[in-house]
C-alpha cells in the first residue's frame, strides 16, 4: 500500500488490490476515508469527511493528479 503522501495527518495512498479498478486514490485520518478517481478527480465515496475538508482535499490531489496518475501505472504496471 503505496502511501503517495502525508498533509496535515491526512494520508494519500493507494492499495495493492485496486489493480482493476481506474487510478485513484485513498485519503484516510483519524477513521475517515475518502476515495478519489484521480482522471476527473471526482469522489468516489466518502466516509466521515465534511465538505471543506473534501474541498481541502480535492486540492491536493488536483495538485499532485499526474504525478500520482504516473506512480499507479508504474506500481500496477500499466
Amino acid at each position: 500500500m503505496p502511501t503517495l503522501l502525508v498533509w496535515h495527518g491526512y494520508k494519500f495512498r493507494f492499495y495493492a488490490l485496486d489493480r482493476d479498478e481506474p487510478a485513484h486514490v485513498h485519503v484516510v485520518k483519524d477513521g475517515k476515508s475518502l476515495k478519489v478517481w484521480l482522471q476527473a478527480v471526482a469522489v468516489a465515496r466518502n466516509v466521515g469527511y465534511n465538505d471543506r475538508e473534501i474541498e481541502r482535499l480535492l486540492a491536493v490531489i488536483a495538485e499532485h493528479r499526474n504525478e500520482w496518475i504516473e506512480a499507479w501505472n508504474d506500481f500496477f504496471g500499466v
